[in-house]
């Protein structure tokens, strides 16, 4: 749902998760509401710094490019993107994000140097939002919402779960949320783009991670409600 949309799935806490057969975990560990889900989410020191990691990069080409000029504000953003995987690598988490994350800066930085611009390294980015609001209106004309495609492993939901009324409203919801979301993202990028405004395309780049990390929260608790209802 966003760059790194695919990844949202393996980045919910785990008791936000549906119990697998025979699992011991306490119930009352995961959140019962989605405003519970969303304090949980953000409660945890480790999403936060998974926040600042993903959007250091695009910060520090701004301030380099700020400070310096466009070449050196690449090298900055491309250093700071190798030093979050370094990151990763020592804490033994899981590199998938940062891989991505390296992968998104080399392209974004592969841009601006070839156009010369400063507002090119956001050029990809700015045309995420426009890929996403087309994928998942075709999920929910295919009557696979997007998040039903992505979520339904993580949330322990049956595999025809788009057959199940309940789980396929939810996840109806959560995607027409996520085309919206984007719609105004889009409409952002547009503006600032077209200015040039650099700080606004960072901020607005660095906001799509939480803002569907909490998307993802609040699906996972609703998807989790209709299926105990229907057992």
């Amino acid at each position: 749902m966003t760059d790194r949309g695919a990844l949202l799935a393996s980045d919910v806490p785990l008791s936000s998760r549906a119990v697998p057969p025979g699992g011991q975990e306490a119930s009352h560990a995961r959140p019962q509401t989605g405003w519970a889900a969303v304090r949980q989410t953000w409660s945890d020191p480790r999403r936060w710094i998974g926040v600042l990691l993903a959007a250091a990069p695009s910060l520090v080409f701004v301030a380099g490019n700020a400070v310096a000029s466009l070449y050196p504000a690449i090298i900055a953003a491309a250093v700071t993107a190798v030093a979050g995987l370094g990151y990763h690598l020592v804490r033994r988490q899981s590199p998938r994000s940062s891989l991505v994350g390296v992968l998104v800066v080399a392209v974004c930085a592969a841009v601006a140097a070839i156009t010369g611009q400063a507002r090119g390294f956001f050029l990809v980015p700015a045309m995420i939002p426009f890929a996403v609001i087309l994928i998942c209106a075709a999920t929910i004309v295919a009557r696979r919402p997007l998040t039903g495609l992505i979520l339904n492993r993580v949330t322990g939901g049956p595999a025809d779960w788009y057959r199940h009324r309940g789980l396929r409203r939810v996840h109806l919801i959560a995607t027409g949320t996520a085309i919206g979301i984007n719609v105004v993202n889009a409409i952002v990028q547009v503006i600032f783009y077209g200015r040039g405004d650099t700080v606004v395309l960072a901020v607005a780049h660095a906001a799509t991670g939480p803002i569907f990390a909490t998307l993802v929260a609040v699906t996972v608790v609703a998807v989790r409600r209709t299926l105990t209802r229907q057992r």
